[in-house]
């Protein structure tokens, strides 16, 4: 395949200026125009039970076998590691809703939304930090406000349906119009 000449490239360059590209949002560069902050709300639940199961650990006796002591170490590197994962999961479905989707309009019509994205990337930060379930239930907080607003950029309605998960909380979810 042969490169385009100068003048082709020339004729582009004048196109663009007259007809300039236009912008394109979307969470993957096709663009498909799909999003939804569900992912980001279960990643925050998950968050939630792992640090659950975390408290719930029991710790081996002083004088625990030592298989004892190994299913204790296995299972909570196991729950740190999902945790985190699940903490990270967070921040890049919000960073890509937040980077792709949210258009300028929508930061005039919702100016909170920077400051919430920037709450919600610490608050994530802090739950691989700790295993505080406090944390982890504000960063859920968090991500429902967040889906909440998400669902008003397109104009819908939501509500609050519990999530019928072990580690209880809500899912913020649009009414069908």
């Amino acid at each position: 395949m042969s490169a385009r000449s100068p003048s082709l490239r020339w004729i582009e360059r004048l196109a663009d200026l007259v007809h300039p590209p236009r912008t394109v949002y979307a969470h993957c560069d096709i663009p498909c125009g799909i999003y939804d902050p569900h992912e980001a709300q279960i990643a925050a639940l998950t968050v939630v039970r792992m640090d659950q199961l975390i408290s719930e650990l029991a710790h081996p006796a002083p004088d625990a076998k030592l298989e004892e002591r190994a299913t204790y170490v296995s299972k909570m590197a196991r729950y740190t590691a999902v945790k985190e994962q699940h903490s990270e999961r967070v921040k890049q479905e919000v960073r890509v809703i937040w980077g792709d989707y949210f258009t300028p309009d929508h930061a005039k019509q919702f100016p909170q939304t920077h400051d919430l994205v920037w709450r919600i990337m610490k608050q994530a930060s802090k739950t691989r930090q700790g295993i505080a379930l406090t944390d982890a239930q504000e960063l859920v907080k968090l991500v429902q406000e967040f889906a909440e607003v998400f669902w008003q950029t397109k104009g819908a309605k939501t509500r609050r349906q519990p999530s019928l998960q072990k580690s209880g909380g809500e899912l913020v979810l649009p009414v069908p119009a």
